[in-house]
């Protein structure tokens, strides 16, 4: 099979078109890299039709197929989320559906569990793989038609691996994959980018036997692990880059051959991503009529990450906005509800609820919201944004929390906080403070004495970006940077 880089394809002249598609899906300090032919075929169907609308797309996978452009990325390995799959192999009674926000690395973890599975011996004929947001699978949106056509291609006598991207596209697809999910040598893979696919009534559907693993973007560990040896050991100007640019995979792309970061080619993607995030999982659903209001909600959300809010509250401040800005506009607590339930079905946001740890259980309504990604934060908000350098920390130790399987609460402790209450499955508990730094006495003071009116004995830490450790009193203070490269901390 022939491997074409950007340079051999305008040399060999196929097309103008195979030209753009390159140039705009492989920044130009990457065109060495290969892409897989799946995500070729994605672009290029899009900018097909843009370009060569008088044509089929059959005839230009049969023109690449002609000249062998098989295309395969350098993926970045996501070893954690490919153990979790893995572990899962083979359960065919278990559907295994992987969750997460658009452009987390959901179709990535797809093609390394592919890789794995031919690296060991499986035969092409024993995986299907089908993108449901492609156009050409738009004939494979009801449900009957999908499970017809895996019935079908499925291999005979042999087990069988279906990989359904964006699941959530087919009508009624609870009812074909429960279906897949009871015939022999059938193992299930879906992905889906908002959570009202797992809802109790599908869940029904289903049986219960389904397996979620919640995928996010990059950790600060995986960013770090992305670059060259010499250049992790920068801690805190790659830390400033991360929550900058951004923990979504394609944006450590944009760096040119001298390593300076694109910063036009980031603001490009960055806009493509939030507008594929909000007109497809937050538009898109019912309820949301008002893009205007919708916009003051976001504005609203990512400008008080960690802040604790109620529904009520938000409708007062995004009111008195708007009559600030003398515009006749109101917004309701009914559709702040709604558009927000939307934003974290989309997994834009997450919610942490409050823990009363002492003292009467007085504000139910009460919320901390956090956000996927603050260099989503930053693109929206602009520079101003990174002032809030506390409340961005807490954010990404509140998504790392996450990652390593805890369930995480807000404490309340009479008049004072603890920002984090961290449950492992089996109860578990850590409590967490994160700050910038304790160099301040009376941020000492007030970081420590939350903790210590906690009598259990529990682990206690203050995580902050100071590179001293110490412990106060069985309270263990920890540099946050190098807690969030270890999993041994």
């Amino acid at each position: 099979m022939l491997y074409l880089t950007l340079s051999d394809i305008i040399q060999y002249d196929l097309f103008f078109f195979i030209s753009m598609v390159f140039m705009r899906f492989i920044p130009f300090s990457t065109v060495n890299k290969r892409i897989t032919e799946k995500e070729f075929y994605v672009v290029f169907e899009s900018l097909y039709f843009e370009y060569q609308q008088q044509s089929s797309l059959d005839y230009i996978k049969q023109l690449t197929n002609r000249y062998f452009l098989h295309i395969i990325i350098d993926m970045i390995n996501r070893p954690e989320y490919l153990a979790e799959l893995l572990r899962w192999k083979d359960k065919d009674d278990l559907i295994k559906i992987i969750t997460g926000v658009r452009r987390c690395g959901k179709s990535t973890l797809l093609m390394l569990f592919q890789d794995y599975l031919k690296k060991n011996g499986v035969k092409d004929s024993q995986i299907l793989d089908i993108n449901l947001e492609m156009a050409a699978n738009d004939n494979l949106l009801d449900w009957k038609a999908l499970h017809q056509y895996i019935e079908s291609h499925a291999a005979k006598g042999k087990k069988t691996y279906v990989l359904l991207d964006e699941i959530q596209m087919v009508n009624d697809f609870p009812r074909a994959v429960n279906s897949l999910r009871l015939k022999k040598n059938i193992d299930v893979y879906v992905t889906g980018s908002n959570a009202a696919m797992l809802s109790k009534d599908i869940k029904n559907v289903l049986g219960g036997r389904t397996i979620e693993i919640r995928m996010l973007p990059f950790s600060f560990r995986e960013y770090l692990s992305s670059f060259p040896g010499n250049e992790q050991t920068e801690l805190d100007k790659k830390y400033n880059d991360y929550v900058t640019r951004g923990s979504f995979p394609q944006t450590i792309e944009f760096y040119t051959a001298n390593a300076v970061y694109d910063e036009r080619a980031w603001h490009t993607y960055m806009d493509s991503v939030y507008n594929t995030i909000i007109v497809k999982d937050v538009l898109s659903r019912q309820g949301v009529q008002e893009f205007s209001k919708l916009e003051q909600v976001i504005a609203f959300m990512f400008s008080n990450i960690g802040n604790e809010t109620s529904i009520n509250n938000m409708g007062n401040i995004i009111n008195n906005d708007m009559r600030g800005r003398q515009t006749n506009s109101k917004i309701h607590a009914q559709t702040i509800e709604k558009y927000l339930e939307n934003l974290l079905d989309g997994y834009v946001f997450y919610k942490a609820n409050p823990n009363y740890l002492k003292g009467r259980n007085r504000l139910r309504n009460n919320a901390k919201y956090y956000a996927v990604d603050v260099g989503l934060r930053y693109f929206l908000l602009g520079g101003t944004s990174i002032d809030d350098s506390g409340h961005i920390l807490e954010n990404v130790v509140y998504l790392e929390l996450l990652r390593r399987g805890y369930d995480v609460e807000f404490g309340k402790a009479d008049d004072a906080e603890i920002d984090f209450v961290a449950r492992k499955p089996g109860g578990k508990i850590e409590y967490y403070q994160v700050t910038q730094t304790l160099m301040d006495k009376k941020v000492l003071e007030r970081e420590l004495k939350p903790l210590q009116q906690i009598k259990d004995n529990y682990p206690k830490f203050i995580l902050s970006r100071d590179y001293d450790s110490s412990n106060f009193a069985g309270i263990r203070h920890i540099n946050v940077l190098e807690w969030l490269t270890s999993l041994s901390i």
